[in-house]
């Protein structure tokens, strides 16, 4: 009878154990990290560079063509391709030589990203246009960013041009099913890089 009961116990302390370990690795894996993907700086983006208590040195200014900035102290940064913080770190590293312990903040105030990541719309829009990519982007907000379609787009006959393992594809997308028939299921995500053709229709 004292037998029983011991190998009783004991079973119910492994499925205790096993539950336990269970609700650890669930949590664990509960609590994992989300992988995020820092903006890179493109030429074009306008920076707010912030000099903490040093004004004189803090400064608004553009990414020229070459991917260069220039403040005061600082001259011929390259920023295109880097995220903010690295920026700054960049900056506060050149500043050094001057001020002492200098703090940066990098803020960008208008965006283009960089060149090779851009959403390109040609054809039948609007408004033609290189975009900056933004992270979930989809056919439908490159449409809105463009003011959409004009009366002579073949919209169901464009095409999204993709690089994909250093090749191109061609991406039939039914512009019309989406804009004026509300078929959701025509909105497709867009990725950096992507080029939106929208033909003229023939008649």
């Amino acid at each position: 009878m004292r037998y029983c009961f011991l190998l009783l116990a004991t079973s119910c302390l492994t499925v205790l154990s096993g539950c336990a370990t269970t609700d650890a690795a669930t949590q664990a894996a509960g609590a994992a990290p989300v992988a995020t993907t820092d903006y890179l700086i493109g030429a074009g983006d306008t920076l707010n560079v912030i000099v903490w208590r040093n004004p004189e040195v803090s400064m608004l200014v553009t990414v020229r063509p070459d991917g260069k900035i220039s403040t005061p102290l600082v001259e011929d940064l390259v920023a295109d391709g880097k995220s903010p913080s690295v920026l700054a770190r960049e900056i506060e590293t050149r500043l050094s030589k001057f001020i002492q312990a200098p703090v940066v903040t990098v803020v960008v105030t208008s965006f283009s990203g960089p060149y090779q990541e851009q959403v390109r719309v040609i054809g039948q829009a609007a408004k033609p246009s290189a975009l900056a990519y933004r992270q979930g982007m989809t056919l439908m907000d490159v449409i809105i960013a463009v003011g959409g379609m004009t009366d002579f787009a073949a919209g169901n006959k464009a095409n999204i041009i993709r690089e994909v393992n250093g090749q191109q594809v061609k991406i039939n997308v039914r512009l019309n099913s989406l804009l004026k028939e509300g078929d959701i299921t025509a909105n497709i995500p867009v990725k950096p890089g992507d080029i939106l053709v929208i033909p003229q229709s023939l008649f």
